[in-house]
């Protein structure tokens, strides 16, 4: 493939090289294989179910631990709230009226940026200008990421979903008095997430009597793809420059890996409740976190019996099947089992599939023989395979604890355990033309695809994700 000095300059400037991005273009030619999953995870197959006396127990450890260890909260959080208010949008701008939107006007007042918004009308407002208001200018949260979008009321005003995060980040992610919480955030929304914090910090800390330790990344250059045409060649601009696009939330992987804590809480940006309806939540997260202790620790003596060959290879592999849920071949040998043991591991909370939208929990066959977990979208999954997708009793709502330290306490490289071969590739379009693009692995799909993973059973008040606006109406976000 021969590019000009134009195109090496760009791929110099996005931190890439030719030879990457001629993978990509391979990528978009031969596609991705799916998935060899061979059944769906179940409570009785791959999903821990706990009793109550079990989380009690397990949540006691973390507590009890928690002052030893480094805790972070890691929230995606860049994207742009376009999904959100897409319905509000084709009705400022294309008069279209649906469901949704007589759905908004009639509970305008249920809104907890309602107060905001009806600062900024006038007293005889249509309902055009109401909604307009609310995407445009006014709140222009079209404009905006979720994180900044006034989610919940209460009696001291409203609460953003990142200030929700906070809390939660005092709750359950906290150590030696001391809430460290990473967003993830795009370049130009950074600016508004650090002036809401540092406008609200304070109040938080004195609330929770702690300290915030907040940082920011940026999704990296170099995790960009090119773009092709439908045909596979490069897509070109009008003046002739390639066209590199963010390559999903997979990209985040590389952001994850320089997070270096004992513990990463992963949870999205609008996956939040109100105040009365936290404590689960805290519960279950405080309870993953403490499992994920105890099969780390049970993991670690099993290492260094391995290495030390004082181990009993039947006790070990029982543990692995058993406890990290990931199913041995029948020739499995030492070798084997401390390359498994030897891995980052990430506790997995799933809830019962209640029609929402999500991937849910599979066992994959891999070629060292071995079958584990994986959290598969549908995309990933083959035609003759989708009847085991409706097999699925659970449904992942990115709920997850990550342990990534060694046993002897460095860190791994997390890009070292992705398995690059589930990308994924859409149709697109810029400047009025067709084009196909390309995600990396996402980031709790393939970009932890060798990483243990244990499924553990939640509850559903532990998911309340805001995909449109009208979800905003839900009890989860309503105070009473």
């Amino acid at each position: 493939m021969s590019f000009t000095e134009q195109d090496l300059q760009q791929i110099k400037a996005h931190g890439l090289t030719p030879e990457a991005v001629e993978l990509q273009v391979e990528n978009f030619k031969r596609g991705f294989p799916f998935l060899k999953v061979t059944q769906a995870a179940s409570p009785e197959d791959g999903i821990v179910v706990l009793t109550d006396e079990a989380v009690a127990a397990a949540a006691k450890r973390y507590e009890a631990e928690a002052a030893n260890l480094c805790i972070e909260k890691f929230v995606p959080a860049s994207g742009a709230a376009t999904r959100m208010f897409k319905e509000l949008f084709e009705f400022v701008n294309e008069g279209k009226r649906g469901k949704g939107i007589d759905t908004l006007i009639d509970n305008l007042e249920k809104f907890a940026f309602w107060p905001e918004l009806k600062a900024l009308l006038p007293a005889d407002a249509t309902d055009e200008q109401k909604v307009s208001a609310i995407v445009k200018e006014g709140l222009d949260y079209g404009a905006k990421p979720k994180g900044l979008v006034t989610f919940h009321t209460y009696p001291e005003g409203g609460r953003k979903a990142v200030e929700e995060h906070l809390v939660e980040g005092a709750l359950y992610a906290s150590s030696k008095g001391v809430a460290k919480i990473h967003f993830t955030v795009s370049k130009e929304h950074m600016e508004g997430f650090k002036a809401l914090l540092d406008a609200q910090l304070a109040r938080y800390e004195e609330r929770f009597g702690l300290k915030y330790e907040i940082s920011f990344s940026v999704q990296k250059p170099s995790t960009d793809t090119v773009a092709v045409n439908p045909d596979n060649t490069l897509f070109r601009t009008d003046e002739g420059k390639l066209l590199f696009r963010p390559a999903g939330h997979g990209a985040l992987i590389e952001n994850l890996n320089e997070i270096d804590a004992d513990i990463i809480f992963i949870k999205n940006i609008d996956n939040v409740t109100t105040d009365e309806r936290k404590g689960d939540t805290i519960r279950y997260k405080k309870a993953l976190a403490g499992l994920l202790l105890e099969l780390q620790s049970l993991t670690f003596d099993f290492l260094r019996e391995l290495r030390a060959d004082k181990a009993d290879l039947e006790e070990v592999a029982a543990f692995i099947e058993d406890r990290l849920c990931t199913k041995l071949p029948e020739n499995y040998d030492r070798a084997l089992l401390e390359k498994i043991l030897d891995r980052p591991i990430r506790l997995c909370g799933m809830v019962r599939n209640e029609g929402e939208p999500g991937g849910g929990p599979f066992w994959v066959g891999n070629p060292d023989g071995t079958q584990s977990l994986q959290i598969a979208e549908s995309s990933q999954i083959s035609p003759e395979d989708m009847p085991l997708m409706k097999q699925a009793t659970h449904f992942n709502p990115v709920d997850l604890v990550c342990g990534v330290k060694r046993a002897d306490g460095t860190k791994f490289d997390l890009r070292q355990y992705t398995d690059p071969e589930t990308g994924f590739i859409s149709s697109k379009s810029a400047g009025g033309r067709e084009l196909r693009a390309q995600e990396l692995p996402g980031l709790w799909n393939g970009a932890m695809a060798k990483w243990n993973t244990v499924f553990v059973d939640v509850p559903i008040a532990t998911f309340s994700p805001v995909k449109v606006v009208q979800d905003l109406l839900r009890p989860q976000h309503q105070n009473c």
